[in-house]
């Protein structure tokens, strides 16, 4: 299944979509997709003929998929060749940092830079949702706590993040910073996680393409890793990492500027666009 949440910011409903392509109401099924319930919702959904929900008209803006979501686990240089790029030593183990909530918007949604931003980068990302609670999971048991995928932008301002001192937060967690969707995508329908292409475009230019299967750490790996450090609740997002291609790694680099065009795509789990503007004072 395509979980997805239609409508003004804040007043999403909840839909799905459907084998065509097309998007269904499901707000006659469940009120909303709300991160705490959501393996009951699935489970709820999966008996329902989704042909037969009213079809919603094309148009209208996607939000999020999921409402409430608790936090943002984000993970640094999982990609070998990214790490290289940014003239790192690929990790021993796996780089956590978190993403500020407040951050997450629509997957069409602008992204908007801070009044003093100078570097904005972008990061095509592999989302997990976790689906049922993930204690100290044994790495044989991680994949039981996975509700599906969804594709994420890391944006980042490089600056905050670099040169700012402390740790990276201050640089992932701004406003807007966190595109997600087009829909949260069911694990039974991503036939292989350790093979998905990842691209990135800016202004119709490929700056990054990859492939899950670069992970320097996969995604069972990385529920049961974080699980040891804090619990993973219904609805938590891991943002596995990105690959190479990012601005900041460009000779020279490339930040985001107002006007830009940016697009993500990841094999099966949907499209992201997104115009960059400036908050100005």
């Amino acid at each position: 299944m395509k979980l997805m949440r239609y409508g003004p910011a804040g007043s999403e409903r909840p839909a799905l979509m459907d084998t065509s392509g097309e998007i269904r109401d499901a707000s006659s099924i469940v009120a909303d997709f709300v991160a705490a319930d959501l393996a009951a919702t699935i489970a709820a959904l999966r008996a329902v003929r989704t042909e037969t929900l009213p079809r919603i008209a094309g148009g209208a803006r996607i939000g999020a998929p999921l409402r409430g979501i608790g936090k943002i686990v984000c993970i640094g240089l999982n990609y070998a060749d990214h790490a290289r790029e940014t003239g790192q030593t690929p990790p021993r183990e796996p780089i956590l940092f978190l993403k500020a909530t407040s951050s997450i918007v629509g997957p069409n949604d602008d992204i908007v830079l801070p009044p003093d931003a100078q570097k904005g980068d972008w990061e095509v990302e592999l989302g997990v949702v976790i689906g049922k609670e993930a204690r100290y999971v044994p790495l044989d048991r991680a994949l039981e706590h996975v509700a599906g995928y969804c594709v994420i932008n890391d944006v980042s301002e490089r600056s905050y993040q670099i040169e700012r001192g402390g740790q990276w937060d201050k640089g992932k967690g701004c406003d807007t910073f966190c595109p997600i969707g087009p829909y949260l995508v069911t694990t039974d329908e991503i036939a292989d996680f350790r093979t998905l292409n990842l691209q990135c475009r800016v202004n119709g230019r490929v700056v990054q393409s990859g492939n899950t299967r670069d992970m320097i750490f996969d995604v069972p790996f990385l529920v049961h890793y974080v699980s040891q450090f804090m619990s993973l609740q219904p609805g938590d997002v891991i943002s596995t990492g990105t690959p190479h291609g990012v601005g900041m790694a460009m000779k020279p680099p490339q930040w985001l500027q107002e006007g830009d065009v940016v697009e993500l795509e990841i094999d099966g789990v949907g499209a992201q666009r997104q115009r960059v503007v400036r908050h100005h004072i």
